[in-house]
């Protein structure tokens, strides 16, 4: 049964009726109210509700009304796919639940999420994963905590397996838990991008797009390309998340993060996701533009050793680079006084000093442009990486995300910077 505190006032994604796409789903392959009724073990009144309700949502028709029965049209089409792809997620919760123990071979995939009515309830469910605080998600949804309480048992009987262990420091997440928040992350993702969906069939970008930004394309690309996207469908919104690789993958895989800009990585640190190259950077030793080596006629390793380095932290992709280009010169690397991945701390570092960092000089593009800083006369060849986009296997990704790599590519062809 519906819970007046979760359930009240759902609104866009979180408010669509997950039972609702099951029933378009079972119209559009049976073809008519009366057969997917059979299908559905329902009456055919409430099959038909259904439908209308969840057009009534979206705002367009999804079917042909015609005296034979329902043939679905372009809109219906649009959210046909979302909707299997969101009962696949559903399937694949199941299966690995099933290879777990938590549920029975047989438990049917519809009635065992039965109670997960709305993408409300699986947003409440998930951020209780992650936050392990039933206050801190009951402020998040302005619920209460017994309706989540109630929710959470509910769903855990129609599993048969507990989600979370209650002890004396909150909930901490069961492995069943874990997977469910995943997948149901998973499921949010599809659901956001419903609306969207129909609103570009009409030529309309809208909706939201989450953008992992490594710290590459946060100076120039990313910034461009967002610029001229908003110009154009200012109802487009962009929000960039800014932490490590292997926080954004796990985001990309979960759902949470469209698409991830920045340096690609090799086959061990990028499972389960598609990779497409940009263009080819490699690092720079950068100093201010009255360093004293910008007066000295050649600049070897003895020298570069001499000076004094703020560089990234140890095990970040452009600090194992730079130390793999001295080593495979068989030299020591130079160890640095300052480690940092704030790049305002290395900029102040860099102008305020006679420090040297070994960092892609796009990053300090605007600083290297305006003359305060510049790229000494060493080429370091070997660190040269690729940078590029990032998706998940198999993802569908919304018009808008779409659109916004397409910006991202062209600001990239578009610059002499990145040939």
């Amino acid at each position: 049964m519906p819970d007046k505190f979760i359930d009240s006032r759902p609104a866009g994604a979180l408010g669509t009726n997950l039972r609702h796409l099951h029933v378009l789903c079972a119209v559009a392959d049976a073809g008519s109210i009366a057969h997917a009724a059979e299908g559905l073990y329902r009456v055919s009144s409430a099959v038909a509700r259904s439908i209308s309700e969840l057009e009534s949502v979206l705002g367009v028709p999804l079917f042909e009304r015609r005296s034979r029965g329902m043939v679905i049209n372009r809109y219906g089409d649009i959210v046909l796919v979302r909707a299997r792809r969101i009962e696949g997620m559903f399937e694949a919760a199941r299966q690995q639940l099933m290879a777990r123990g938590g549920v029975q071979s047989s438990a049917d995939v519809n009635s065992l999420f039965a109670s997960i009515m709305n993408g409300r309830r699986l947003a409440v469910i998930a951020s209780l994963v992650e936050r392990r605080s039933m206050a801190a998600v009951a402020r998040e949804f302005a619920i209460t905590q017994p309706a989540i309480s109630t929710a959470v048992k509910d769903l855990e009987a129609r599993l048969g397996t507990s989600l979370f262990d209650r002890t004396a420091r909150g909930l901490v997440p069961t492995p069943a838990g874990e997977i469910l928040a995943f997948h149901f992350k998973r499921v949010l993702a599809e659901l956001r991008h419903i609306v969207p969906d129909l609103a570009a069939s009409e030529g309309t970008l809208q909706g939201s797009v989450n953008v992992g930004a490594l710290p590459l394309g946060r100076t120039h690309i990313l910034p461009r390309a967002i610029a001229s996207l908003l110009a154009r469908h200012p109802q487009l919104h962009v929000g960039t998340v800014e932490s490590p690789y292997e926080a954004l993958a796990a985001s990309l895989r979960s759902g949470d993060v469209d698409f991830i800009l920045g340096a690609l990585r090799g086959p061990a640190e990028a499972k389960e996701l598609e990779q497409a190259p940009l263009f080819e950077d490699r690092l720079s030793v950068i100093a201010r533009a009255d360093h004293p080596f910008t007066r000295v006629n050649r600049i070897d390793f003895d020298t570069l050793r001499s000076a004094t380095w703020v560089l990234s932290r140890h095990g970040s992709p452009s600090r194992e680079l730079f130390e793999s280009f001295f080593s495979d010169a068989r030299q020591p690397p130079p160890v640095p006084a300052v480690e940092t991945g704030d790049l305002a701390v290395l900029r102040g570092l860099l102008l305020e000093s006679d420090m040297l960092t070994a960092i892609s000089a796009h990053q300090l593009r605007y600083e290297i442009r305006d003359g305060s800083l510049v790229a000494l006369d060493f080429p370091l060849e070997r660190t040269r990486r690729q940078i590029g986009l990032s998706q998940r296997l198999g993802a569908l990704p919304s018009p808008g995300a779409l659109a916004l790599m397409a910006e991202i590519r062209k600001v990239v062809t578009d610059s002499a910077e990145f040939g």
